[in-house]
């Protein structure tokens, strides 16, 4: 499923249509645009130029003109971009790797080209504008004292903390995983309990763990990943993980080393 790795990946494709105008928008999916209707999005964006792209998480934002809208992109579980015809990642994680032209829902066409969102299961979304103050900082960017404040009374477990998207964005149930076993933190601690040195690790290892999966190219290429099965053993000291549901999410864990 795309996480911050794969929604990164995507921005850094559709960047080269920086430049280009947007002749025509097709949405073929009333549903998939979230705020306002298919027409106004349409009127909105049809003959704007588009000068950039940004992330914040797992969020796309492909701007428009100086005073234009912004266009706003969320992939769900099994979102892909297809990029003047060519997908910057070829299959996701729990998701079908056929092309069916119904699983379109939203084109941008450009002279010479097209962005268009491709989405199986219908869990993402298109919309003009998005509230990006609803987002926490980005993970790949977090600083000590943005984790500090996220963490900050809370009881709620660690790696809920992690997932929660106003707190932290970004970060997705494989990323959670692998950064907490490379952290050697227990997923199901209470958030605020964690004291100052262990901050400083988590801090580190949450920057660390998003620049080597970039690197690789995909969440799921971490190092425990293979291990996140029943009678998958620990990479590191070889103890059979621990499964549970934390934050509405099946989570893995080392009960040796992540305390």
């Amino acid at each position: 499923m795309p996480e911050l790795i794969e929604v990164e990946q995507y921005r850094r494709a559709v960047d080269v249509l920086v430049g280009r105008q947007i002749d025509d928008v097709v949405l073929p999916d009333p549903w998939f645009v979230k705020r306002g209707s298919p027409e106004e999005l349409r009127a909105s964006l049809i003959r704007r130029q588009i000068t950039g792209t940004r992330r914040i998480g797992k969020l796309l934002l492909i701007d428009t003109d100086v005073d234009g809208p912004v266009l706003g992109v969320r992939f769900g579980m099994t979102g892909l971009v297809e990029v003047d015809g060519a997908r910057p990642i070829g299959e996701l994680l729990y998701s079908s790797i056929r092309r069916d032209p119904a699983w379109v829902r939203a084109e941008l066409r450009t002279g010479g080209g097209s962005l268009a969102i491709v989405d199986p299961r219908r869990l993402g979304g298109v919309e003009l504008d998005p509230d990006e103050t609803r987002l926490g900082p980005d993970a790949a960017t977090l600083t000590l004292g943005q984790l500090t404040t996220a963490l900050a009374s809370s009881h709620a477990p660690l790696k809920a903390r992690l997932l929660d998207q106003a707190r932290i964005a970004g970060i997705g149930n494989l990323l959670a995983d692998e950064i907490l076993w490379h952290a050697a933190l227990a997923p199901d601690r209470a958030a605020a309990d964690l004291d100052d040195r262990e901050r400083r690790r988590l801090q580190r290892w949450i920057r660390a763990t998003v620049a080597t999966l970039l690197e690789r190219g995909g969440s799921h290429l971490g190092d425990v990943i293979d291990a996140r099965r029943p009678g998958g053993l620990c990479p590191r000291d070889g103890s059979p993980l621990r499964r549970a549901t934390i934050g509405g999410r099946t989570t893995w864990w080392c009960p040796r080393h992540q305390r």
